[in-house]
């Protein structure tokens, strides 16, 4: 139980869910940080994007590359017409906050169902996207699916980090996110730059989703427990703190793997969200101390 294959292929499993965890924490912090909202859909756009992908690459039999790119182009339109012309719409009117919240609840009932309308109520398979069934890795064999999903999740954290911080637009969405009033005076369109920031995190969660498809199956709850998970690692890291949500996402990945292997599967879920009450009541704010957004 404890001898190198093992436990090699248990941390290439965690590195995996761990990693579509963080990317997954870092759309929710990065929409709070620029919106002060909290998305309760974020699971859902994962989800959707596994099902545009799906139609891209089985129904349409585009190749899996352009299949990638369009999914990405599809879900970051649904994430920025999601916030333009729903979220914005109902803050102008009056709403507040807590009702923002729910209208996403909602959204994700309304997406959950609407797959099954759509497409279909059962799980559907989503075509193998490497011919070989497993790859030599070290000493071990595996899943060439898993170390893709592990590789775009890990180059869609790099992206988003150099993405806001050298560039010219990744530095108007951080302005935005400090002050919203200073960025507006100096020219910065807040209202472009919160519709793009939740385009993004929608896209990357439909990335995820896709490459998710092929490991999972493709099916309405598919985001649900994984979103909770992100959510953890969000709150444990700091919820705001994009890199907080890295390390939690991938801190409960290993937490979830090591405990199905080591003391039981029935247990995984329960302990992650024990954690997560014993952290939050010693560091409430998250492990970077991240300040509430008033």
């Amino acid at each position: 139980m404890f001898t190198f294959p093992v436990i090699l292929r248990l941390v290439i499993g965690a590195l995996m869910i761990g990693s579509v965890y963080a990317v997954l924490g870092m759309g929710y912090s990065l929409i709070y940080k620029a919106t002060g909202l909290m998305n309760l859909a974020m699971g859902d756009f994962l989800m959707l994007g596994a099902f545009v992908g799906l139609t891209f690459y089985k129904t349409l039999g585009l190749n899996i590359y352009l299949s990638f790119i369009l999914t990405f182009v599809v879900m970051f339109i649904v994430g920025y017409v999601t916030q333009r012309y729903l979220i914005t719409v109902l803050l102008n009117k009056g709403a507040s906050f807590s009702y923002i919240i729910l209208c996403t609840a909602g959204l994700s009932m309304l997406f959950q169902n609407g797959v099954q309308l759509i497409w279909a109520p059962f799980t559907l398979q989503f075509p193998a996207i490497f011919s070989k069934a497993s790859v030599p890795f070290l000493s071990i064999k595996v899943a060439p699916e898993n170390l893709l999903v592990l590789a775009i999740a890990t180059v869609s954290a790099v992206a988003l980090h150099f993405f806001l911080n050298k560039t010219r637009f990744g530095t108007a969405m951080r302005a935005s996110a400090l002050d919203q009033t200073a960025a507006s005076s100096v020219g910065i369109d807040v209202g472009l730059t919160k519709g793009i920031t939740w385009g993004l995190s929608a896209a990357l969660a439909g990335v995820l989703g896709m490459a998710l498809g092929p490991v999972y199956g493709v099916y309405s709850a598919l985001g649900a427990m994984i979103a909770q998970k992100a959510f953890a690692g969000a709150v444990t890291g700091g919820y705001g703190n994009i890199y907080g949500a890295v390390i939690g996402g991938l801190f409960y990945g290993f937490v979830e793997t090591f405990t199905a292997a080591y003391v039981s599967t029935a247990y995984k879920d329960v302990i992650t969200f024990v954690i997560l009450i014993v952290i939050l009541s010693v560091a409430p704010n998250g492990i970077f101390k991240e300040k509430v957004i008033e």
